[in-house]
C-alpha cells in the first residue's frame, strides 16, 4: 500500500525532535526498558500460550513524525487476527480514534497486560531505533490520519511517544479525539527536557496506581 499521501514532509518539525538531550534520555530509557522487557517476556509468553496460543508480539503500522509510517511493537493482548474483526466492535470514542473498554477481542492475559501497561514494553525498541520517543503524541493509525482535518496534523510535528499528556490525564478515559489533539498541542507549547522527565515520573505513578487503564 502506498503510504506517501500520509507523509507531510513540508510540516515543520517541533524543536524537541532536534534536541540531543531528549534523544539521550530516549536512548537511556529505551535500554533500561528493553532490559525489563527481556525479563518479563518469558512469563508473559508462557501465560499467553496457556490462555490463547499464538504470536507473542503484535505489530501494526502507525504514523510517526509528520505522518511517516512505521511498525509499532507490543505484547499481543488480543486474539489472533483481531484487526480483521475490528469492524464488528462498537467504537465508544468520538473522532479519529478507536476505543472500547469491553472489547471482546482482548484475551484474559491481554486484560492484565493492558491494566498494568506491560503490553507497551516492546515499544522501547521503537524508541531505541528512533521511530518513537519516551514522551510524545499517541501514535495514530493510517486510517485515522487519512481522516485528519488540517489542524489535526499539527500533533504530528513531534515523534509519537510511549507516554504523553494523554497518558497522565486518564488514558482510556479520554474519549474525545479533539481533547487528545489539544493535549498534544499543549505538550508542544510546554515542552522542555524537564517537562519530559516530569511526565515520565507521572506516568510511572499512574501505571502503578492503574489509573485510567482498560
Amino acid at each position: 500500500m502506498d503510504w506517501s499521501p500520509l507523509y507531510n514532509s513540508s510540516l515543520a518539525v517541533h524543536r524537541s525532535v532536534k534536541s540531543r538531550v531528549k534523544r539521550m534520555i530516549d536512548i537511556l530509557g529505551a535500554i533500561m526498558g528493553l532490559a525489563i522487557t527481556a525479563i518479563i517476556a518469558i512469563p508473559i509468553a508462557l501465560a499467553m500460550q496457556l490462555d490463547d496460543p499464538g504470536p507473542i508480539f503484535y505489530s501494526q503500522t502507525r504514523c510517526g513524525l509528520n505522518g511517516k509510517p512505521f511498525r509499532i511493537w507490543k505484547f499481543r493482548s488480543m486474539v489472533v487476527n483481531a484487526d480483521k474483526q475490528k469492524h464488528l466492535i462498537k467504537n465508544k470514542a468520538q473522532g479519529h480514534i478507536f476505543k472500547n473498554d469491553d472489547d471482546p477481542r482482548v484475551t484474559d492475559v491481554g486484560r492484565f497486560l493492558r491494566r498494568t501497561s506491560l503490553d507497551e514494553f516492546p515499544q522501547f525498541w521503537n524508541v531505541l531505533i528512533g521511530d518513537m520517543s519516551l514522551v510524545g503524541t499517541r501514535p495514530p493509525t493510517p486510517d485515522e490520519v487519512e481522516k485528519y482535518a488540517p489542524h489535526h496534523h499539527q500533533r504530528l510535528r513531534v515523534k509519537p511517544g510511549i507516554t504523553g499528556q494523554w497518558q497522565v490525564n486518564g488514558r482510556s478515559n479520554v474519549l474525545d479525539f479533539e481533547d487528545i489533539v489539544q493535549m498534544d498541542l499543549d505538550y508542544q507549547r510546554r515542552w522542555s527536557s524537564m517537562y519530559d522527565l516530569s511526565l515520565i515520573l507521572q506516568t510511572i505513578f499512574v501505571v502503578l496506581a492503574r489509573k485510567g487503564a482498560c
